[in-house]
């Protein structure tokens, strides 16, 4: 009877902790991405938001492929509470992914391997709310529809060669 009770009360305790998943907060000019610190809402392309457990605020990037990153990556020393992605079906547009249209990533269809690049210049993985946006994205810029746990590792951690269109002379 012990044990039930203990397993009742731990069970109980996991849904609680689920239930306060914080919510999204708004992109604002005081953003920062976590790797760069670059203003986060000057940057062309999709956005994402990782709460840290025991974080009050959440940290932010330019682009949601270095999100998934740092969520995929062996070097995260913190547990994650929820990752917040920007919904690109509702973005005004590329260049303005919006400050509130966040989705939850566990739940998105994110576009890997379409011909775009993201705020820092390397090859994002776009994100959306809606599975038929995301298809419809697919076949005009390329790319696979896949979910958060279905995208491998190693395409977000293997290296991305960012070459420049003007080279110096």
């Amino acid at each position: 009877m012990k044990r039930f009770l203990l397993a009742a009360l731990l069970l109980a305790a996991c849904r609680e902790e689920e239930a306060r998943a914080p919510d999204p907060v708004t992109m604002t000019d005081a953003a920062r991405g976590y790797l760069c610190r670059m203003q986060v809402d000057r940057q062309p392309g999709p956005k994402a938001q990782v709460h840290l457990a025991g974080l009050p605020d959440p940290i932010f990037f330019d682009q949601v492929r270095d999100a998934l990153a740092y969520i995929k990556g062996p070097e995260r020393d913190a547990g994650i509470a929820a990752v917040y992605v920007s919904d690109m079906g509702r973005a005004p547009s590329w260049d303005a992914p919006g400050p509130d249209n966040w989705t939850d990533a566990t739940a998105a269809h994110f576009v890997v391997g379409a011909d775009v690049t993201g705020g820092m210049g390397a090859p994002e993985i776009v994100p959306f709310s809606d599975a038929a946006a995301a298809r419809a994205f697919a076949a005009e810029k390329g790319g696979e529809v896949m979910t958060l746990d279905a995208i491998p590792p190693e395409t977000v951690l293997a290296p991305v060669d960012i070459s420049l269109e003007d080279p110096p002379s």
